[in-house]
């Protein structure tokens, strides 16, 4: 028994004293640092050394913002003792590969938790420009015409006439529209403009009414070029309440907003956050 007891103590006073061998990284001071993270280095296999060095890259540069983990070029020590003497001190070069790869497998963590709540966010301003396009789409304009006609003082006066539906549960007081005015063999559209128009006494819900609009005959809806066959299009870009504020304004993503969606779709499908949170 006493042999068994002996031979247990000197196996672990073995284990301890092959720990205690293995070198540390130092830097408690510019020297020290210099010439443990060169021992710790030599002390490795070969094969580990690159893996090392790249590790040591990680933990020094823990913000992690423009550098290449991919490229096993070394650093000055002096850099890395400078910056991450916290995170390696006492260290041997296996617990900083470890420590390295906690870290890194940490980034990513936050990098993929950021990347959800970022997908999270585009898709639900996706979803609220969907709702606004549906509710406005209730407003339509069921005919648009344009045409010259001629003032009570003989001067040739363009007009545009259009019929407006309101399909909506709210009451609408002005319309923001887009007017395109093109011929059918003319590649560039004779007008193509935006403009606002303030509906008198207002738009009720389930009304439908038509008005006959004056553009003004000095801009380019009163250009005498225009063939009397041009057609006229409408389209209704948003409306304002009785107050005067904007119903159903929700902006649509942007085309860098739409290809980030995409890309965040590709790359996390199937995958959502658990709360919804915005960046």
């Amino acid at each position: 028994m006493w042999s068994l007891l002996r031979l247990s103590a000197l196996s672990l006073s073995a284990l301890v004293l092959a720990g205690c061998s293995d070198p540390k990284v130092d830097t408690s001071s510019m020297p020290a640092a210099v010439v443990s993270i060169e021992k710790v280095r030599e002390s490795l296999p070969t094969y580990k050394r690159d893996e090392f060095d790249t590790a040591l890259k990680i933990i020094a540069m823990s913000s992690f913002s423009g550098i290449d983990l991919f490229n096993p070029q070394r650093m000055n020590a002096a850099e890395i003792a400078e910056s991450a003497n916290a995170y390696m001190h006492g260290l041997t070069g296996d617990e900083i590969i470890e420590r390295a790869d906690q870290m890194l497998r940490q980034r990513r963590a936050r990098e993929r938790e950021q990347a959800l709540r970022t997908l999270n966010r585009l898709e639900a301003k996706q979803a609220s420009a969907q709702r606004a396009q549906e509710h406005l789409a209730r407003l339509s304009v069921d005919s648009a015409r344009y045409y010259i006609s001629t003032s009570p003082y003989g001067a040739l006066e363009p007009v545009i006439e259009l019929t407006v539906t309101n399909g909506s549960d709210q009451a609408v007081s002005e319309l923001m529209l887009r007017g395109l005015l093109e011929s059918p063999n003319r590649e560039i559209a004779w007008v193509d403009e935006t403009f606002y128009y303030v509906i008198a006494g207002g738009l009720a819900p389930g009304e439908t009414a038509t008005w006959s609009l004056a553009p003004n005959r000095f801009g380019p809806w009163g250009n005498d070029q225009i063939p009397r066959g041009a057609e006229l299009s409408l389209t209704l870009l948003g409306a304002n309440d009785t107050e005067g504020e904007p119903l159903w304004s929700a902006p649509a993503l942007t085309e860098s907003e739409a290809a980030r969606l995409e890309t965040l779709r590709t790359e996390y499908s199937g995958i959502r956050p658990q709360t919804a949170e915005t960046d």
